[in-house]
Protein backbone atom coordinates (compact mmCIF):
# COMPACT_ATOMS: atom_id res chain seq x y z
CA UNK A 1 0.00 0.00 0.00
CA UNK A 2 2.62 2.09 1.39
CA UNK A 3 4.77 1.72 -2.20
CA UNK A 4 1.55 2.14 -4.29
CA UNK A 5 0.93 5.62 -2.84
CA UNK A 6 4.36 6.48 -3.64
CA UNK A 7 4.45 6.08 -7.29
CA UNK A 8 0.99 8.30 -7.95
CA UNK A 9 2.88 11.16 -5.79
CA UNK A 10 3.39 13.52 -8.31
CA UNK A 11 6.97 14.88 -8.47
CA UNK A 12 7.39 17.66 -6.00
CA UNK A 13 8.62 20.12 -8.72
CA UNK A 14 5.16 20.05 -10.18
CA UNK A 15 3.42 19.65 -6.74
CA UNK A 16 5.31 22.98 -5.03
CA UNK A 17 5.49 24.71 -8.55
CA UNK A 18 5.66 28.56 -7.49
CA UNK A 19 4.25 29.51 -10.72
CA UNK A 20 3.08 27.33 -13.97
CA UNK A 21 5.61 26.83 -16.57
CA UNK A 22 3.64 28.42 -19.01
CA UNK A 23 3.56 31.65 -16.97
CA UNK A 24 7.04 31.60 -16.02
CA UNK A 25 7.96 31.50 -20.21
CA UNK A 26 5.64 34.24 -20.38
CA UNK A 27 7.38 36.37 -18.47
CA UNK A 28 10.85 35.36 -19.53
CA UNK A 29 9.19 36.15 -23.32
CA UNK A 30 8.10 40.05 -22.17
CA UNK A 31 11.69 39.93 -20.51
CA UNK A 32 13.27 39.78 -23.71
CA UNK A 33 10.85 41.61 -25.37
CA UNK A 34 11.58 44.46 -23.00
CA UNK A 35 15.01 44.44 -23.19
CA UNK A 36 14.72 44.93 -27.33
CA UNK A 37 12.35 47.50 -26.88
CA UNK A 38 14.94 49.50 -24.11
CA UNK A 39 18.07 48.28 -26.51
CA UNK A 40 16.31 50.03 -29.26
CA UNK A 41 15.03 52.92 -27.63
CA UNK A 42 18.49 53.72 -26.64
CA UNK A 43 20.15 53.24 -30.14
CA UNK A 44 17.22 55.20 -32.04
CA UNK A 45 17.16 58.29 -29.61
CA UNK A 46 21.02 58.02 -30.57
CA UNK A 47 19.99 58.16 -33.84
CA UNK A 48 18.24 61.23 -33.53
CA UNK A 49 20.68 62.75 -30.77
CA UNK A 50 22.87 62.95 -33.73
CA UNK A 51 20.50 63.89 -36.29
CA UNK A 52 20.30 60.78 -38.20
CA UNK A 53 17.08 60.00 -39.13
CA UNK A 54 14.64 57.45 -40.97
CA UNK A 55 16.40 54.71 -38.83
CA UNK A 56 13.32 53.62 -37.02
CA UNK A 57 12.77 50.31 -38.74
CA UNK A 58 16.36 49.23 -38.99
CA UNK A 59 16.71 49.98 -35.13
CA UNK A 60 13.56 48.31 -34.06
CA UNK A 61 14.60 45.27 -36.16
CA UNK A 62 17.95 45.03 -35.19
CA UNK A 63 17.19 45.27 -31.67
CA UNK A 64 14.22 42.73 -31.68
CA UNK A 65 16.09 40.14 -33.56
CA UNK A 66 18.65 40.35 -30.99
CA UNK A 67 16.52 40.40 -28.25
CA UNK A 68 14.50 37.27 -29.62
CA UNK A 69 18.10 35.11 -30.62
CA UNK A 70 18.88 35.51 -27.20
CA UNK A 71 15.46 33.86 -26.20
CA UNK A 72 16.22 31.08 -28.50
CA UNK A 73 19.18 30.49 -27.04
CA UNK A 74 18.46 31.41 -23.41
CA UNK A 75 16.44 27.89 -22.59
CA UNK A 76 19.54 25.78 -23.81
CA UNK A 77 21.58 28.28 -21.45
CA UNK A 78 19.19 27.65 -18.18
CA UNK A 79 19.73 23.81 -18.54
CA UNK A 80 23.68 24.02 -18.92
CA UNK A 81 23.58 26.84 -15.61
CA UNK A 82 21.80 24.51 -13.28
CA UNK A 83 23.81 21.44 -14.41
CA UNK A 84 26.84 23.39 -13.63
CA UNK A 85 26.35 25.39 -10.55
CA UNK A 86 28.85 26.95 -9.02
CA UNK A 87 29.02 26.15 -5.26
CA UNK A 88 32.20 26.40 -2.72
CA UNK A 89 33.03 22.13 -3.26
CA UNK A 90 33.29 22.65 -7.27
CA UNK A 91 34.24 25.85 -8.03
CA UNK A 92 37.42 24.55 -9.33
CA UNK A 93 35.11 22.23 -11.73
CA UNK A 94 32.24 24.53 -12.43
CA UNK A 95 33.93 28.05 -13.14
CA UNK A 96 35.79 27.08 -16.11
CA UNK A 97 32.41 25.30 -17.75
CA UNK A 98 30.29 28.31 -16.51
CA UNK A 99 33.45 30.44 -18.36
CA UNK A 100 32.92 27.92 -21.93
CA UNK A 101 28.97 28.51 -21.74
CA UNK A 102 29.56 31.82 -22.00
CA UNK A 103 32.01 32.18 -24.56
CA UNK A 104 29.59 29.25 -26.11
CA UNK A 105 26.85 31.12 -26.03
CA UNK A 106 28.55 34.44 -27.35
CA UNK A 107 29.38 33.11 -30.17
CA UNK A 108 26.14 30.94 -31.16
CA UNK A 109 23.87 33.93 -30.80
CA UNK A 110 26.15 36.69 -32.91
CA UNK A 111 26.47 33.68 -35.15
CA UNK A 112 22.60 33.39 -34.78
CA UNK A 113 21.91 37.07 -35.05
CA UNK A 114 23.95 37.22 -38.66
CA UNK A 115 22.11 34.39 -40.06
CA UNK A 116 18.57 36.01 -39.10
CA UNK A 117 18.87 39.36 -39.76
CA UNK A 118 20.54 38.25 -43.31
CA UNK A 119 17.34 35.61 -44.02
CA UNK A 120 14.30 38.19 -42.79
CA UNK A 121 15.94 41.70 -43.83
CA UNK A 122 14.03 41.25 -46.94
CA UNK A 123 11.23 40.09 -45.48
CA UNK A 124 10.47 43.05 -43.88
CA UNK A 125 11.35 45.14 -46.88
CA UNK A 126 14.56 46.53 -45.31
CA UNK A 127 16.76 44.89 -48.17
CA UNK A 128 19.96 42.74 -48.42
CA UNK A 129 21.56 43.36 -44.24
CA UNK A 130 24.89 43.98 -44.06
CA UNK A 131 25.96 42.61 -40.26
CA UNK A 132 29.99 43.57 -40.96
CA UNK A 133 33.44 41.41 -40.93
CA UNK A 134 32.57 38.69 -38.55
CA UNK A 135 36.02 38.53 -36.81
CA UNK A 136 35.12 42.11 -35.24
CA UNK A 137 31.67 41.22 -34.94
CA UNK A 138 32.20 38.15 -32.36
CA UNK A 139 34.14 40.19 -29.76
CA UNK A 140 32.11 43.12 -30.00
CA UNK A 141 29.51 41.11 -29.36
CA UNK A 142 31.31 39.30 -26.66
CA UNK A 143 32.21 42.29 -24.27
CA UNK A 144 28.09 42.52 -24.26
CA UNK A 145 27.48 38.92 -24.00
CA UNK A 146 29.57 38.99 -20.83
CA UNK A 147 28.02 41.39 -18.53
CA UNK A 148 24.14 39.53 -19.86
CA UNK A 149 25.60 36.00 -19.47
CA UNK A 150 26.27 36.84 -15.56
CA UNK A 151 22.97 38.87 -15.07
CA UNK A 152 21.81 35.55 -16.55
CA UNK A 153 23.26 33.29 -13.98
CA UNK A 154 22.73 35.59 -11.06
CA UNK A 155 18.77 35.43 -12.06
CA UNK A 156 18.83 31.83 -12.33
CA UNK A 157 20.39 30.98 -9.09
CA UNK A 158 18.08 33.66 -7.31
CA UNK A 159 14.83 32.04 -8.80
CA UNK A 160 16.00 28.57 -8.13
CA UNK A 161 17.06 29.37 -4.70
CA UNK A 162 13.75 31.18 -4.04
CA UNK A 163 12.04 27.69 -5.44
CA UNK A 164 13.99 25.64 -3.28
CA UNK A 165 12.95 27.51 -0.27
CA UNK A 166 9.53 27.74 -1.30
CA UNK A 167 9.45 23.56 -2.03
CA UNK A 168 11.53 22.98 1.40
CA UNK A 169 9.06 25.07 3.39
CA UNK A 170 5.85 23.62 1.63
CA UNK A 171 7.34 20.19 2.11
CA UNK A 172 7.39 20.79 5.81
CA UNK A 173 4.24 21.91 5.88
CA UNK A 174 2.80 19.12 3.87
CA UNK A 175 5.05 16.48 6.42
CA UNK A 176 3.89 18.08 9.51
CA UNK A 177 0.36 18.28 8.37
CA UNK A 178 0.86 14.32 7.79
CA UNK A 179 2.08 14.02 10.90
CA UNK A 180 -0.69 15.56 12.74
CA UNK A 181 -3.42 13.86 11.05
CA UNK A 182 -1.38 10.45 12.00
CA UNK A 183 -1.40 11.62 15.56
CA UNK A 184 -5.12 12.75 15.18
CA UNK A 185 -5.66 9.29 13.76
CA UNK A 186 -4.14 7.48 16.47
CA UNK A 187 -6.11 9.16 18.85
CA UNK A 188 -9.50 7.71 17.36
CA UNK A 189 -7.90 4.74 17.11
CA UNK A 190 -6.26 4.26 20.75
CA UNK A 191 -10.57 5.40 21.75
CA UNK A 192 -12.53 3.05 19.91
CA UNK A 193 -10.86 -0.14 21.79
CA UNK A 194 -11.05 1.43 25.02
CA UNK A 195 -14.97 2.32 23.94
CA UNK A 196 -15.28 -1.28 22.99
CA UNK A 197 -13.65 -2.92 25.88
CA UNK A 198 -15.65 -0.93 27.97
CA UNK A 199 -18.95 -1.87 26.44
CA UNK A 200 -18.03 -5.31 26.44
CA UNK A 201 -17.50 -5.55 30.27
CA UNK A 202 -21.11 -3.90 30.61
CA UNK A 203 -22.27 -6.59 28.69
CA UNK A 204 -20.42 -9.10 30.51
CA UNK A 205 -21.75 -7.95 34.14
CA UNK A 206 -25.22 -8.82 32.05
CA UNK A 207 -24.56 -11.74 30.89
CA UNK A 208 -24.96 -14.05 34.45
CA UNK A 209 -28.10 -12.10 34.93
CA UNK A 210 -30.24 -11.89 31.89
CA UNK A 211 -28.70 -13.94 28.32
CA UNK A 212 -31.56 -12.71 26.66
CA UNK A 213 -30.59 -8.79 27.31
CA UNK A 214 -27.15 -9.64 27.03
CA UNK A 215 -27.91 -10.97 23.79
CA UNK A 216 -29.93 -8.05 22.73
CA UNK A 217 -26.79 -6.26 23.39
CA UNK A 218 -24.43 -7.60 21.73
CA UNK A 219 -26.75 -6.97 18.76
CA UNK A 220 -26.57 -3.42 19.39
CA UNK A 221 -22.82 -3.36 20.07
CA UNK A 222 -22.41 -5.00 16.89
CA UNK A 223 -24.48 -2.21 14.80
CA UNK A 224 -22.74 0.50 16.84
CA UNK A 225 -19.74 -1.20 15.57
CA UNK A 226 -20.83 -1.20 12.33
CA UNK A 227 -21.18 2.31 11.53
CA UNK A 228 -17.94 3.55 13.80
CA UNK A 229 -16.43 1.61 11.05
CA UNK A 230 -18.40 3.40 8.14
CA UNK A 231 -17.17 6.57 9.20
CA UNK A 232 -13.84 5.68 10.21
CA UNK A 233 -12.32 7.19 6.98
CA UNK A 234 -12.71 11.24 7.97
CA UNK A 235 -12.08 12.82 11.42
CA UNK A 236 -14.94 14.84 11.23
CA UNK A 237 -18.61 13.37 10.74
CA UNK A 238 -21.89 15.73 10.39
CA UNK A 239 -23.19 16.18 14.05
CA UNK A 240 -26.61 13.96 13.31
CA UNK A 241 -24.11 10.94 12.72
CA UNK A 242 -22.32 11.59 15.83
CA UNK A 243 -25.78 11.40 17.72
CA UNK A 244 -26.73 8.58 15.68
CA UNK A 245 -24.04 6.37 17.15
CA UNK A 246 -24.13 7.94 20.78
CA UNK A 247 -27.76 6.95 20.24
CA UNK A 248 -26.43 3.49 19.32
CA UNK A 249 -23.92 3.74 22.64
CA UNK A 250 -26.71 4.44 24.82
CA UNK A 251 -29.12 1.45 24.16
CA UNK A 252 -27.00 -0.37 25.14
CA UNK A 253 -26.05 1.59 28.19
CA UNK A 254 -30.10 1.57 29.34
CA UNK A 255 -30.28 -1.88 28.25
CA UNK A 256 -27.84 -2.40 31.23
CA UNK A 257 -29.31 0.30 33.80
CA UNK A 258 -33.35 0.22 32.49
CA UNK A 259 -34.77 3.33 34.86
CA UNK A 260 -31.67 4.12 36.83
CA UNK A 261 -30.05 5.52 33.45
CA UNK A 262 -32.35 8.55 32.00
CA UNK A 263 -30.83 10.50 28.71
CA UNK A 264 -32.67 13.29 27.36
CA UNK A 265 -30.97 15.71 23.90
CA UNK A 266 -31.80 19.06 23.15
CA UNK A 267 -30.02 19.78 19.46
CA UNK A 268 -31.40 22.37 17.19
CA UNK A 269 -32.51 20.85 14.27
CA UNK A 270 -30.55 23.09 11.93
CA UNK A 271 -27.47 21.79 13.12
CA UNK A 272 -27.36 18.39 11.60
CA UNK A 273 -24.44 18.80 8.94
CA UNK A 274 -22.57 20.50 11.65
CA UNK A 275 -19.09 18.73 11.46
CA UNK A 276 -18.09 17.66 15.03
CA UNK A 277 -14.58 15.15 15.78
CA UNK A 278 -16.21 11.36 15.15
CA UNK A 279 -16.91 10.27 18.78
CA UNK A 280 -16.33 13.32 21.09
CA UNK A 281 -19.56 12.83 22.44
CA UNK A 282 -19.35 9.38 23.62
CA UNK A 283 -16.45 9.26 25.52
CA UNK A 284 -17.88 12.49 28.35
CA UNK A 285 -21.28 10.41 28.65
CA UNK A 286 -19.40 7.56 29.74
CA UNK A 287 -17.58 9.26 32.27
CA UNK A 288 -20.84 10.13 33.39
CA UNK A 289 -22.49 6.80 32.99
CA UNK A 290 -19.42 5.35 35.59
CA UNK A 291 -18.37 8.35 37.49
CA UNK A 292 -21.98 9.91 38.25
CA UNK A 293 -24.02 7.46 38.81
CA UNK A 294 -24.82 6.49 42.46
CA UNK A 295 -27.11 4.25 42.85
CA UNK A 296 -27.74 4.31 47.10
CA UNK A 297 -29.62 7.79 45.85
CA UNK A 298 -30.75 8.83 42.74
CA UNK A 299 -31.28 7.31 39.25
CA UNK A 300 -28.65 9.39 36.73
CA UNK A 301 -29.30 11.86 34.61
CA UNK A 302 -27.45 12.90 31.48
CA UNK A 303 -28.25 16.12 29.12
CA UNK A 304 -26.89 16.27 25.73
CA UNK A 305 -27.17 19.68 23.93
CA UNK A 306 -26.02 21.20 20.73
CA UNK A 307 -26.78 24.67 20.08
CA UNK A 308 -25.30 28.01 18.23
CA UNK A 309 -23.53 30.60 19.96
CA UNK A 310 -22.00 33.70 18.05
CA UNK A 311 -21.10 31.67 14.72
CA UNK A 312 -19.69 28.39 16.87
CA UNK A 313 -21.12 24.99 17.42
CA UNK A 314 -21.61 24.74 21.12
CA UNK A 315 -21.87 20.59 22.73
CA UNK A 316 -22.58 20.15 26.39
CA UNK A 317 -22.80 16.78 28.49
CA UNK A 318 -24.21 17.76 31.76
CA UNK A 319 -25.14 15.56 34.23
CA UNK A 320 -26.61 14.78 37.85
CA UNK A 321 -23.61 13.54 40.07
CA UNK A 322 -21.48 14.74 42.71
CA UNK A 323 -18.85 16.22 40.43
CA UNK A 324 -14.93 16.38 39.95
CA UNK A 325 -13.87 17.09 43.41
CA UNK A 326 -11.11 19.74 43.14
CA UNK A 327 -11.55 20.62 39.99
CA UNK A 328 -11.15 24.10 40.53
CA UNK A 329 -7.40 23.55 41.95
CA UNK A 330 -6.58 20.49 38.87
CA UNK A 331 -5.78 18.01 41.29
CA UNK A 332 -7.65 15.29 39.49
CA UNK A 333 -6.48 13.02 37.00
CA UNK A 334 -7.84 12.56 33.69
CA UNK A 335 -8.75 9.58 32.20
CA UNK A 336 -8.36 8.10 29.01
CA UNK A 337 -11.63 9.49 27.14
CA UNK A 338 -11.26 12.97 28.50
CA UNK A 339 -6.95 12.87 28.05
CA UNK A 340 -7.65 11.78 24.24
CA UNK A 341 -10.55 13.86 23.67
CA UNK A 342 -8.87 17.10 24.69
CA UNK A 343 -5.88 16.18 22.60
CA UNK A 344 -7.99 15.20 19.49
CA UNK A 345 -9.69 18.74 19.77
CA UNK A 346 -6.28 20.91 20.20
CA UNK A 347 -5.02 18.54 16.86
CA UNK A 348 -8.05 19.34 15.05
CA UNK A 349 -8.82 22.88 15.71
CA UNK A 350 -5.10 24.45 17.62
CA UNK A 351 -6.82 27.55 19.36
CA UNK A 352 -10.36 28.09 17.92
CA UNK A 353 -11.70 25.56 20.15
CA UNK A 354 -12.89 25.73 24.13
CA UNK A 355 -13.36 22.41 26.66
CA UNK A 356 -14.73 23.47 29.85
CA UNK A 357 -15.49 21.12 32.86
CA UNK A 358 -17.77 22.58 35.55
CA UNK A 359 -19.10 21.70 38.96
CA UNK A 360 -22.37 22.99 39.51
CA UNK A 361 -25.46 20.29 40.51
CA UNK A 362 -23.09 17.67 39.03
CA UNK A 363 -20.79 17.66 36.03
CA UNK A 364 -21.22 20.01 32.97
CA UNK A 365 -18.37 19.35 29.96
CA UNK A 366 -18.54 22.14 27.36
CA UNK A 367 -17.11 22.23 24.23
CA UNK A 368 -16.75 25.08 21.54
CA UNK A 369 -16.17 24.54 17.88
CA UNK A 370 -16.08 26.13 14.89
CA UNK A 371 -19.45 26.12 13.34
CA UNK A 372 -18.61 24.11 9.61
CA UNK A 373 -21.09 22.29 7.97
CA UNK A 374 -20.59 19.31 5.84
CA UNK A 375 -22.62 20.42 3.13
CA UNK A 376 -21.61 24.10 1.45
CA UNK A 377 -24.51 26.44 1.60
CA UNK A 378 -26.07 27.30 -1.88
Amino acid sequence: MYSSMQLKRQPATDRYAVMSRTTAWFLVFFGFTAFGFLNFEYRYLDDLANNHQHTLAMRMFEEMTGAYTGLVLFPLVVWLVRRTRIRQNNWSRTVPLNLLIMVGFSVCDTRLMSLSRGVLSPVFGLGRYDYGIMRYRYPMEFAKHVLLFWIAVGAIYVVDSYREAHNRQLATAELEARLAEAQLQNLRLQLQPHFLFNALNTISSVMHEDVNRADTMLAQLSDLLRRTLRAAHSQEVPLEEELTLLRSYLAIMEERFGEDLSVRFAVDPTLSEALVPQLILQPLVENSIRHARDPQTSKLEVRISARRDNGNLLLQVRDNGPGIPDIEKGEWKKGVGLSNTEDRLEGLYGADHQLVLENGGGLTVTIRLPLRTAVPAL
